[in-house]
């Protein structure tokens, strides 16, 4: 049988995988997105031919670029922080800032955005929305749930982030 906290520390690995993959199709966005700007702006100063459809494209990789970075810098604190203030406090005080923000910033906001998000994302579905632009992207609904994948992410992320700090503040007893 194992004992609980193997298991915790196991399912805090396994989500560290989720934002490692996560900050993989974070990195793939931009590397489509680069050539796609270089391809589209070519298009249209060269040979004076645009596309909507590009243009939304590109946005549409962005935001999946930041979506989806959102808990790969997490993962890796990389994050917005007050790091003048943070590195003075003792590394004990650390954790429990860590903890502190993941349980009553991170993870409320994230609920709070999952929660907001779904009514969003299942209107623009049932609605067929697409782009009002003509010759615009069809399928809103698709780029929209990224906002929830993204958000279910983090809280993850901040999860295993408290499990993480947990452990570091029971060692440095």
């Amino acid at each position: 049988m194992h004992d609980r906290s193997s298991v915790t520390l196991k399912l805090s690995y396994w989500i560290d995988e989720l934002s490692k993959w996560a900050g993989a199709v974070g990195a793939f966005a931009s590397i489509a997105l680069a050539l796609l700007i270089v391809y589209d702006a070519s298009m249209r100063y060269i040979f004076h031919e645009g596309s909507v459809a590009l243009q939304e494209l590109e946005w549409h990789l962005f935001d999946i670029l930041f979506l989806m970075g959102l808990s790969y810098a997490l993962k890796h604190d990389k994050h917005v922080r007050v790091d003048i203030l943070y590195t003075r406090f003792s590394p004990r005080f650390q954790e429990l800032v860590k903890i502190v923000s993941m349980l009553f910033f991170v993870i409320p906001l994230g609920l709070l955005v999952v929660w907001y998000s779904w009514d969003f994302v299942l209107q623009s579905y049932l609605q067929h929305e697409g782009s009002p632009d003509p010759g615009g992207l069809c399928c809103r609904y698709i780029i929209k749930s990224f906002v929830i994948v993204a958000f279910v992410l983090l809280i993850l992320q901040a999860v295993s982030e408290t499990v993480k700090s947990l452990y570091r503040l029971k060692e440095l007893r």
